[in-house]
């Protein structure tokens, strides 16, 4: 048996989590592009799953996602692009700016919640309250897992540390690329 067949027979903790990331953005953004949130990718579900609606800054984003400043602001400039989102100064202070929602991107990410409860408990349904209750506990431990070489940036983490993910499905994107979105690209 060659190495794919037993990749595809026993899948790795790493396919496990990229199949489940591409089941739930795939879910996810065909809900959204049904009800007309037009323009999203995978990649943009890193800021939509934190933002805020009193905004927050660039930097905390980067902290809370675990991507680079740069990968981030080139995604916030195209959810500004897109109409989703914009940035303001700072009312604390005047040197900072925010990421906050527009009228529209409020609506999204409202969408984006009642999309996400749906698909939590189809999934509830179909394993049961107790054994999804322990699954998301599991995949909340598994993230949280600190091992050799991922909290000094060594083997297994990303270029930039890591990603986000749409609904903040997780870091590992599998795709080798280190941004988190599962697609392959650079950002």
């Amino acid at each position: 048996m060659g190495r794919s067949a037993r990749k595809l027979a026993n899948p790795d903790l790493g396919m496990l989590a990229v199949n489940l990331l591409r089941l739930v953005q795939g879910e996810l953004f065909r809900a959204l592009a049904a009800q007309g949130f037009t323009g999203l990718r995978p990649r943009h579900g890193g800021v939509l799953a934190y933002l805020d609606d009193d905004g927050l800054r660039l930097s905390d984003l980067a902290r809370i996602t675990g991507r680079n400043k740069q990968t981030l602001g080139a995604i916030v400039d195209e959810l500004e692009g897109l109409g989703y989102l914009s940035r303001i100064t700072d009312p604390s202070d005047r040197r900072a700016r925010l990421i906050v929602p527009t009228e529209r991107g409020l609506e999204l990410v409202t969408a984006a919640d009642a999309a996400m409860a749906e698909l939590e408990e189809r999934r509830e349904r179909l394993m049961g309250a107790a054994e999804y209750g322990a699954f998301k506990r599991a995949l909340a431990l598994m993230g949280e897992a600190e091992g050799p070489g991922v909290a000094d940036g060594g083997a297994g983490s990303g270029a930039d540390g890591g990603g986000g993910s749409a609904a903040g499905a997780g870091k590992a994107d599998g795709d080798g690329d280190g941004d988190g979105d599962g697609d392959g690209g650079d950002c």
